[in-house]
């Protein structure tokens, strides 16, 4: 198969990267020459665990390239999908379809045969529709078949979602390109990855449905934790204890400052604006959008009540990404965490293992540290925001030795609370109840 990808962002990349993998011939298409020229040379502008290695093994094998000409390559191609980005709109939380949209008009100039162009991009129920008035209005004569195909990739597992999904999703009522898609993803039924045929409506609508789902199970434990701590109960059991029914499942039930990144935030305000649209009222997902916002901001708060006054005081901060395995800063709750110690007169310091230059974007008014142990020298108090593997085994007598005051504040409960007692440390965690203080 010949496949075009257009757009080279997180999607765009790791998909074209797998395709090629199958064994397919993709060429990913952006506008962007600088980007186009830096992936020839093998730089990969996202931070995904194999991605590097991936692209290189499949540009040498010649079934994967990156081009700025959309032209030649859609005229080729047997699919072609549209992955660019869909942000929310400033001031509204609509997703802003602009970019998909005016990739449909270039891609109807440039179809010969029949194509079938997949929307791959995240876009609200009923972009499908618009994508092929589009695509025909501007070339009436084309051969083409316009599906849904919504991406269920997690930052940091990325390539391994691709490759072993919990389901593929292609919303297309035409046999063709029902067949076409099929044999897109034909190398995955080895793999047993199940087919989910589907209208086109409908697998747009299950990408966002999936989207606050998840968003509300991280929500509704945040609230858990909260009343965990006043009746001194422990979250992470309370979890596991209603984790361990098949019908609610473990995924998703850790408590911590609040979701964040490039697709919860986006999806879920999106799909209240869709509801809204259509004279419907999505009250539970509301309330996550609203509980959640409270939930990042009032995370510096926790963090005074441990220390007292942080005017004057130094915080160290441990993570800064969203999420541990990628460097996306988009919506992390660090960001008002840090802008609300900063409020309060605190200096920050900061450390992420592969996440600060993206953080110094938002984040410009901090000092930047190399390792944790520089992060936490002479601090009054150590903040753990991003769960890396890096911060599991930090060795606490040469934290506490650096730090001014022992004092820990454990967003995303990795320690426990009885061995940082042992230790000497005044320590907070999230839905546990608090430790004595020494």
């Amino acid at each position: 198969m010949r496949i075009t990808m257009i757009g080279t962002g997180y999607v765009g990349l790791v998909s074209g990267a797998c395709f090629a993998d199958f064994g397919h011939h993709v060429t990913c298409v952006d506008k962007d020459a600088g980007k186009i020229e830096a992936l020839r040379r093998g730089e990969i502008p996202i931070f995904e665990p194999g991605l590097d290695a991936l692209v290189a093994s499949n540009v040498k094998a010649k079934r994967l390239d990156f081009t700025t000409d959309l032209a030649a390559p859609v005229a080729d191609a047997d699919a072609v999908f549209i992955a660019v980005g869909t942000p929310s709109r400033r001031g509204d939380g609509h997703a802003d379809l602009t970019y998909v949209y005016s990739a449909a008009r270039e891609i109807a100039a440039a179809l010969s045969g029949f194509t079938v162009v997949v929307t791959k991009s995240t876009v609200p129920v009923g972009t499908g529709d618009e994508v092929e008035r589009l695509i025909r209005e501007a070339n009436p004569s084309a051969d083409v078949v316009v599906a849904s195909n919504p991406e269920f990739l997690r930052e940091g597992a990325a390539i391994r979602d691709f490759k072993f999904p919990d389901r593929i999703v292609i919303g297309t009522a035409d046999e063709r390109g029902r067949k076409l898609l099929g044999d897109v993803y034909r190398p995955l039924s080895l793999n047993q990855g199940p087919l989910m045929f589907t209208a086109r409506r409908t697998a747009e609508l299950i990408k966002y449905a999936a989207n606050a789902f998840l968003a509300t199970k991280i929500t509704f434990i945040n609230e858990i934790a909260d009343l965990s701590e006043k009746v001194g109960a422990d979250v992470q059991e309370v979890a596991r204890g209603i984790g361990l029914d098949n019908r609610i499942g473990s995924k998703f039930l850790h408590a911590g400052p609040g979701f964040g990144g490039s697709c919860f935030p986006k999806d879920t305000r999106a799909l209240v604006k869709i509801a809204q649209d259509h004279d419907v009222q999505l009250r539970i997902v509301e309330a996550v959008l609203g509980v959640n916002d409270n939930r990042k901001r009032a995370m510096a708060r926790k963090v005074s009540n441990a220390v007292g006054s942080l005017r004057g005081k130094t915080v160290a901060v441990l993570g800064l990404t969203f999420k541990p395995d990628t460097d996306d800063m988009r919506e992390a709750p660090s960001i008002p965490l840090v802008t609300g110690l900063l409020d309060m007169g605190a200096k920050v310091r900061a450390h992420d293992p592969v996440g600060m230059e993206q953080a110094k974007k938002e984040l410009p008014d901090i000092e930047y540290c190399d390792d944790p142990y520089e992060c936490v020298r002479g601090a009054d108090a150590m903040v753990i925001v991003t769960e890396w593997v890096q911060y599991r085994a930090l060795d606490l007598d040469r934290i506490k030795a650096a730090m001014a005051q022992p004092v820990v504040i454990d967003l995303r409960n990795i320690y426990r609370a009885d061995d940082m007692a042992a230790q000497g440390f005044v320590y907070e965690s999230v839905g546990r109840a608090a430790e004595p203080r020494n």
